[in-house]
């Protein structure tokens, strides 16, 4: 970022060039040179890139207000924090303006006064991005106050009159003026507060207890909303949907690479005491998949959705799983394997909410989304001459058990005794005993999720039987 300006009064700006500018201005000015140069904005957010971040740019340069409309997890609140890369590195205000005032065009009453008083001594500080951005979760007693303002008693017992527009104590949206405010869950927004906000959006003005006061803020807005709730239950007043420019529909990733590309940057799994985490590739798109068929699930409420923090958190639960088998059993490489999936329930079921009006159990319900991820990932190794090995010798009597806590060297003994079904695991998942074992399981969850073979439960872990 560049460094603070040392310019530190009106004088000195006016010298110096400087020239005011809407925040709407700035933003498409800024998103322009970006474009023309091939400058990568919205770091960070992955599978927008050829359909949610097109639209918000084309919202930019038109100059729009903008709701996001997703489900839940869809990166609505990073996408609106991610537009302050679009503002100016520095920018002037009057000096202990509430307002953001600039110092050429100051539009609150303390703005207007202290220019009157100071001229061009008038003090300039200098806002970076981050103060001039606000954001508001909108909840059922959201007030007037919070959003616009209200009446301080303070001020008026220190002796203000009631028609001086200084006793009003600004709320957000004023106090971000020349900069992006991001409104969550609009839907959850009282009606009577909606109105609230129609003139903020169109007109400029605000109205305080009677206080007819003509404050041109220049916010750029920014809401967030489920797209049930703001299509079918009638929650946003249509005025208010009038006024905003842009109602941009975003999605869920829709690729694996997509999905975890957001797992790997946002997990929070660290090597321990010596012990590296090894998540084959396998492992990795189960992960993915398991989510992916929860959101197509009958069993599963498509309109609450399931967000991608599912599927961080599953990543999660599957490495601490096998970080604590290694611990426990002295290995130096944590491999998760098909037999740590039981650890991700206590993940998946806070995030889930299922739409079979308890018809099944919930843990029903998590077992076949993963039986049908398993048998999505399995699909691409299925007709593999080693894999039908591998069926050929259970279907001839051997049996296999597994468990989270067996050790990856005697679970090496069950494999069948075949140099190419070696070769295959290892190509399939990589080397070690760890790395076999866990392709080796993996192998025989999709032999049995396809109805190749069979499984049983035992007092530590599974049998896989003929």
């Amino acid at each position: 970022m560049n460094d603070r300006p040392a310019i530190s009064t009106l004088k000195e700006l006016r010298e110096s060039g400087y020239q005011p500018r809407s925040v709407r201005e700035e933003m498409r000015s800024n998103l322009i040179a970006s474009l023309r140069s091939g400058e990568r904005l919205f770091s960070g957010i992955h599978g927008y890139e050829e359909t949610v971040i097109p639209l918000v740019e084309n919202a930019i340069l038109a100059g729009h207000d903008i709701i996001l409309l997703g489900e839940r997890g869809q990166a609505k609140t990073r996408l609106a924090r991610s537009l302050i890369q679009l503002l100016d590195p520095w920018v002037p205000i009057i000096e202990g303006s509430e307002t953001n005032d600039d110092p050429m065009r100051p539009i609150s009453a303390y703005g207007l006064r202290m220019r009157e008083e100071l001229h061009e001594e008038l003090g300039v500080e200098w806002i970076s991005p981050d103060r001039r951005f606000a954001e508001k979760l909108a909840t059922p007693d959201t007030t007037i106050a919070d959003l616009i303002g209200e009446v301080d008693p303070i001020k008026v017992a220190e002796g203000r009159y009631l028609s001086n527009e200084e006793i009003i104590a600004y709320g957000l949206i004023p106090r971000t003026n020349r900069g992006i405010f991001n409104l969550n869950e609009l839907p959850d927004l009282a009606e009577r507060i909606q109105v609230g906000l129609l003139n903020i959006l169109e007109e400029k003005d605000i109205q305080v207890r009677g206080f007819q006061v003509r404050l041109p803020v220049d916010v750029m807005v920014i809401a967030s909303a489920n797209p049930e709730d703001y299509t079918n239950r009638g929650r946003i007043i249509t005025p208010l949907k009038d006024r905003f420019g842009s109602q941009i529909r975003t999605h869920y990733p829709r690729t694996v690479e997509h999905e975890l590309r957001i797992v790997d940057q946002e997990h929070a799994i660290r090597d321990v005491n010596g012990i590296t985490v090894d998540v084959p590739d396998a492992m990795r798109e189960l992960v993915a998949e398991i989510s992916r068929a929860a959101r197509a699930s009958a069993d599963v409420s498509q309109r609450s959705g399931v967000s991608v923090r599912m599927t961080i958190a599953n990543f999660e639960a599957l490495a601490a799983n096998a970080q604590r088998r290694a611990l426990l059993l002295g290995e130096q490489v944590a491999v998760p394997r098909i037999s740590d999936l039981h650890a991700i329930a206590p993940a998946m079921t806070g995030k889930l909410e299922l739409d079979t009006f308890g018809e099944r159990d919930e843990l029903d319900v998590i077992d076949r989304i993963i039986g049908e991820a398993v048998r999505r990932v399995f699909a691409r190794i299925a007709d593999e001459q080693w894999v039908q090995s591998i069926a050929r010798s259970i279907a001839d009597g051997r049996v296999i058990d597994t468990s989270d806590m067996k050790p990856a060297g005697n679970f090496l003994e069950t494999i069948p005794d075949d140099e190419s079904v070696r070769q295959g695991l290892r190509a399939f998942g990589g080397d070690g005993p760890e790395a076999m074992t866990s392709s080796f399981e993996f192998v025989l969850e999709g032999l049995f999720r396809t109805r190749k073979i069979g499984k049983a439960a035992t007092p530590t872990g599974r049998r896989y039987a003929r």
